[in-house]
């Protein structure tokens, strides 16, 4: 276990308190990296200076540590949407993951579970996976450093007083807290105009908090526009069921008019295991190369493209319901060769698609890959994917995001990030130093800096105004 306050980012109860008056100063916006807890200065003369073998691990981890990353996915929400936003331990408990996980250490049906109230559900989650079981999964062992994080019991007993801890706080006050324990400056939203809350919000002025950034995410009309198409149409976009005569000219209206009212980041869909670009016979595929990709390009956005899922498999479990399936990257080749001039950020759900991805992004300078997604989101395939990414990409990549759905979880998130990490990277300086090469500080900061922060904020130009 590495000590609380030292290497890994993560902090942890009374060490809370020194690193919230410590970071109380810090505009959380404006730095890429910050001072460590253990390292309160570090002199030009020393970053810049040539470390041995054995500094380096250290060295590494303390960078990390000290390194704010911008969060790029996450299905969070600023203030100003109000209930919108989860945040809290019922809503650790009842997070999808922890629901699959359930229903193999329990008896409870999926029917008789979706009966009980949330707090039901929750409290029956706890005694399936942290009380009846040792909580050893990824998910669940992501509860309970939540709860270490902020102090509170993790035995037994710690359901009710973590209830108690988190009805006490305030919102606002909350996600500061929360995003200086996980070292993040920024996190970017999941923004669906045509979901009927979020569109309330958009439509009565959206919101301005500074940490947060919109993302227009287009799965209800590039995947389910024969679902979807009738809204638009009721908003007063000439557009019909085939996407036919108008209906291209006036998605890219309305993509205008969404880009202005949210200002988002970049597009974004995500995208079965099945997806075929080109396909003359899908209207996913006219609407993507015909509306939105010309969009992105009018307004300088990257598009995302989530590739992979295998939607409601087991459809009792709802949202846990979904699986994953291997995709065919060659549409990603004719998209990065068809649209030279659009930035694609891109992240397949499927292990066996991932060095396909990595080789590809040596193909074309249009391709960024992006994170390890949900599934793949365990410690020991992040670590396998970085590998081959730094092997094959440098530093030209963006190592993770948190696809985080409830606040608290950007705590372990990236405390398991910075982990994962740290032996990759020290393992690659030590080969590059036993090549020859000099290490230093400023190089290793450098090189992190870019990967938490530096390859988003070029492809976004986000904080370039």
């Amino acid at each position: 276990m590495v000590p609380a306050g030292r290497h890994g980012g993560f902090i942890l109860g009374k060490d809370l308190r020194q690193r919230e008056k410590r970071w109380s100063s810090v505009r959380l916006m404006a730095p890429t990296s910050v001072k460590s807890p253990a390292r309160k200065n570090v002199s030009s003369a020393a970053s810049a200076r040539r470390m041995k073998s054995e500094q380096i691990l250290s060295e590494v981890h303390d960078v990390l540590e000290s390194t704010q990353v911008i969060d790029i996915h996450t299905h969070l929400f600023s203030p100003a949407f109000g209930k919108i936003g989860l945040w809290g331990i019922d809503e650790l408990l009842t997070y999808h993951y922890l629901e699959s996980e359930f229903f193999r250490s329990s008896d409870t049906t999926p029917e008789e579970y979706w009966k009980l109230s949330k707090t039901q559900r929750a409290e029956a989650i706890w005694q399936a996976l942290f009380v009846e079981n040792s909580p050893i999964s990824e998910s669940t062992r992501g509860v309970v450093a939540v709860l270490k994080a902020f102090g509170l019991p993790t035995d037994a007993s710690g359901l009710r007083e973590a209830r108690r801890f988190f009805a006490a706080q305030s919102i606002d006050s909350h996600i500061r807290k929360v995003f200086q324990i996980a070292g993040m400056s920024d996190a970017v939203m999941t923004n669906d105009p045509l979901d009927p809350d979020e569109r309330a919000v958009w439509m009565a002025g959206g919101q301005n908090h500074p940490q947060f950034h919109a993302v227009l995410r287009l799965d209800r009309i590039l995947w389910g526009w024969s679902g979807h198409w009738e809204q638009l149409a009721s908003e007063g976009y000439a557009v019909d069921e085939r996407a036919t005569g108008k209906s291209i000219a006036e998605v890219r209206r309305f993509l205008a008019d969404w880009h202005n009212r949210m200002q988002p980041l970049y597009m974004a869909v995500s995208l079965p295991d099945t997806f075929v670009f080109p396909d003359e016979r899908s209207l996913t595929s006219e609407l993507l190369s015909d509306a939105v990709l010309p969009s992105c390009h009018e307004f300088g956005l990257p598009m995302s493209l989530m590739i992979g899922v295998r939607r409601q498999v087991n459809p009792r479990l709802r949202l846990a319901g979904d699986a994953v399936g291997k995709a065919d990257l060659r549409s990603i080749e004719n998209l990065c060769r068809d649209f030279p001039d659009n930035r694609f950020l891109v992240s397949v759900l499927s292990r066996e698609n991932q060095h396909e991805l990595a080789v590809y992004s040596r193909k074309f300078n249009n391709l960024m890959p992006f994170g390890c997604w949900w599934f793949l989101n365990n410690p020991s395939i992040v670590e396998e994917i970085t590998k081959e990414r730094i092997e094959l990409l440098g530093t030209s990549f963006i190592p993770q995001h948190s696809d985080a759905r409830v606040l608290e979880q950007v705590i372990y998130k990236w405390h398991n990030t910075r982990r994962t990490l740290a032996p990759i990277l020290a393992n690659a300086y030590h080969l590059l130093l036993a090549d020859g090469a000099e290490i230093t500080r400023q190089k290793i900061q450098r090189d992190v800096s870019r990967l938490f922060r530096g390859n988003f904020e070029k492809w976004t130009r986000l904080h370039s105004g």
